[in-house]
């Protein structure tokens, strides 16, 4: 694989569908559209889901919202994966809950995210890193993954890092030895400073391991008035800054979205240059520089405050 396109969907979670076909035929005509563009991807923001809150049952708990998404994305999934099939777009709908109890935490969800294949694939990645609200949110606790799934999709490796997992080098030190051709981060941030935490860090990854990271992020918060929403989205692909794939590591953005904009937007990125990313990766003659593999094991603290 040479290039790849990608359509990313910087969905705004303050649409209200009325039903879960409501909402699926919403992500059916996008994937349409990505086919028609030849797009060969379609991805979502993290708990991009969270729209379905506005067609729960009236009066739902707090403590309960985590369990009905859980058993609505159960009934969404053999839908989606018709879609996938019938569209030949493969498609990241954002993350899930999931449940996964535990002694710990009986009532406990990963938030999960999807990759469904034309082919019939799924591949499933959990979100690492947690923030308090999610570990000890009034919905109920979600549980922090610990496997990194590194997965094949049209001859590319490729691993999914969720939202404020695209901020920790620990993570990022083991990616680097992974060979990877495609990074993709679902996000879903409440403030601009979440959103520039997420796409900057993004940013740099795809310099230190010198390959494509997609980063979209949902805009707004879903049951909110738009005057109190604070949630940023948006949607950037990005290169290592190189002068044969990008001068500035910019493949293709949208800019930070607010609910106040009352945006719904997809970004177009067109024949992503994985195939010349994969060179430069391996030493090709046109690199500039490889820092992606550097090590710091060598090295020692020094200094009178060491």
């Amino acid at each position: 694989m040479e290039h790849v396109s990608v359509d990313l969907w910087a969905a705004n979670l303050q649409v209200a569908p009325d039903s879960l076909q409501g909402w699926l035929a919403g992500v059916e005509a996008r994937l349409q559209q990505a086919a028609t563009r030849g797009a060969a991807l379609l991805v979502m923001p993290e708990f991009c889901c969270a729209q379905w809150l506005s067609f729960a049952p009236a009066g739902l708990p707090a403590d309960e919202q985590l369990g009905w998404l859980a058993q609505t994305a159960v009934e969404a999934l053999g839908e989606m994966r018709r879609m996938v099939r019938e569209t030949g777009v493969a498609l990241l709908p954002g993350t899930f809950p999931v449940a996964f109890p535990s002694v710990d935490a009986p009532e406990g969800y990963l938030n999960q995210a999807w990759f469904l294949t034309p082919d019939g694939g799924l591949q499933v990645q959990n979100k690492l890193s947690l923030t308090p609200l999610e570990a000890n949110g009034a919905s109920g606790v979600t549980i922090a993954g610990t496997g990194i799934n590194v997965f094949e999709w049209q001859g590319m490796r490729c691993v999914i890092a969720i939202c404020l997992d695209a901020e920790y080098t620990a993570l990022w030190s083991k990616l680097g030895e992974l060979d990877l051709d495609l990074v993709i981060i679902p996000a879903k941030t409440d403030m601009i400073t979440g959103y520039n935490r997420v796409f900057s860090c993004a940013r740099a990854r795809a310099i230190e391991l010198q390959t494509a990271v997609c980063c979209v992020g949902a805009v707004g918060a879903p049951l909110t008035p738009w005057q109190q929403d604070t949630g940023v989205g948006g949607a950037s692909v990005y290169l290592p800054c190189d002068v044969s794939v990008a001068l500035d590591g910019m493949h293709a953005a949208l800019p930070p979205q607010t609910a106040a904009h009352g945006t719904d937007l997809v970004l177009q990125a067109v024949a992503i240059p994985v195939g010349q990313c994969r060179r430069i990766r391996a030493g090709a003659a046109e690199a500039e520089v490889r820092p992606g593999l550097w090590s710091g094991d060598h090295l020692t603290v020094e200094g009178e405050a060491a």
